[in-house]
């Protein structure tokens, strides 16, 4: 290995104790590849564990708490008794290849495709489209208890399906993001108004989830949280609502906070005084010590990831590069670095062990992957 590269691949342990054998993680990415019944398939189980040798850690893609919560086709289900054999076979096909196992859980909320849900698409408060439609009903108060119980029971569905954690999926625009983004939350209960109240939704999930794994598991269960930095529209948070949202999960003793970032060096739009400072920088000084931060965003390259863990983030996710080269990491560690592959390669579907539907999307969404 290339000396310049050995802290990339250092273990790291978080303060619960569990090692990671080096600092790279496979982020979630959705793969549209389950069942009609929400059951991974074989083609899906193979997709990971085609990516699970060298990495530490694979975050799955997310899986819904409750039916009315699936956001895509083809997503794996989490939201009954059932589907714990289905998630069980995905744990043990990441695991048996030695990377440690989290599953992403989440409600799709307004994103919810109606004909996935019954047409019954909810969120935060009544949502219209640019017509004025009606595109989602607001939950009820008894409602998002329902869901607050529902990511509860997921969490103990993947505790018996032998993850080593699961991550609260607060984004994306789903439904926790809906709760903290006043664009989307009217309300005037306790789930909505100030920036206090915004955060009452994905607080209570966090401590429902705490106290599931504190009954259900181990110390060495992880728990991680998700967040967005910001939204474009004015209407939305800002980076500065972010920033009082990380600052108090920073104090909830979860294991993990995971930005979602397109670009890794990205700045803020608003609500911090200086816009030329990366968001990591901002996000890096909120946390401090309290808690470990994932960074991700277009990290192709060996030198991508030296120069992002240079900011001081102490985990990397890789998303598409990981879809483009699933050997990023054996390179590094044999000195091979100039060998990773960073365009993918319309030809190799099958070496690159991509189920259909996923390749699909990706063949068909130009300037999402380099190359395409």
């Amino acid at each position: 290995m290339n000396e310049k590269y050995k802290e990339l691949l250092s273990p790291y342990t978080f303060k619960n104790g569990v090692e990671l054998k080096n600092r790279i993680i496979m982020a979630p990415m959705t793969n549209f590849s389950s069942d009609e019944d929400g059951n991974v398939t074989d083609a899906e189980v193979e997709y990971y564990a085609r990516r699970s040798k060298d990495v530490s850690m694979v975050i799955t893609a997310c899986t819904n708490v409750t039916a009315n919560g699936k956001g895509f086709p083809g997503e794996f289900g989490g939201d009954s008794d059932e589907m714990i054999p289905s998630l069980e076979r995905l744990a043990k096909g990441i695991k048996d290849q030695g990377a440690k196992a989290v599953l992403q859980i989440f409600h799709g909320g307004v994103q919810c495709p109606p004909d996935l849900v019954d047409g019954d698409v909810v969120s935060a408060s009544e949502v219209k489209d640019e017509n004025g439609e009606k595109k989602a009903r607001a939950l009820s108060e008894s409602e998002v208890e329902e869901i607050i119980e529902a990511f509860g029971e997921t969490t103990r569905r993947a505790i018996e399906a032998g993850y080593d954690g699961v991550e609260i999926h607060g984004a994306n625009g789903y439904l926790i993001h809906q709760f903290f983004s006043p664009m989307t939350n009217q309300r005037e209960d306790r789930f909505g108004g100030s920036l206090e109240k915004r955060m009452a939704f994905p607080l209570a999930i966090v401590e429902k989830v705490k106290s599931v794994v504190a009954e259900h598991a181990d110390p060495s269960f992880l728990v991680g949280y998700r967040f967005s930095p910001e939204e474009p529209e004015e209407e939305g948070f800002s980076m500065g609502d972010t920033l009082a949202l990380v600052d108090t999960l920073a104090d909830k003793e979860l294991d993990y906070l995971h930005v979602s970032l397109f670009e890794f060096f990205s700045t803020p739009r608003r609500g911090v005084e200086d816009t030329e400072k990366p968001r990591m920088d901002y996000l890096l000084e909120t946390i401090g010590d309290r808690t470990p931060l994932i960074g991700v965003g277009s990290i192709y390259s060996a030198e991508d990831a030296l120069k992002a863990f240079g900011t001081g983030v102490p985990l990397l996710a890789l998303g598409r590069e990981l879809i483009i080269d699933p050997d990023w990491v054996k390179k590094i560690e044999e000195g091979k670095e100039d060998e990773i592959v960073t365009e993918i390669d319309q030809e190799k579907q099958k070496e690159l062990v991509v189920p259909d539907p996923l390749w699909n999307a990706i063949i068909n969404t130009p300037g999402w992957f380099p190359g395409v």
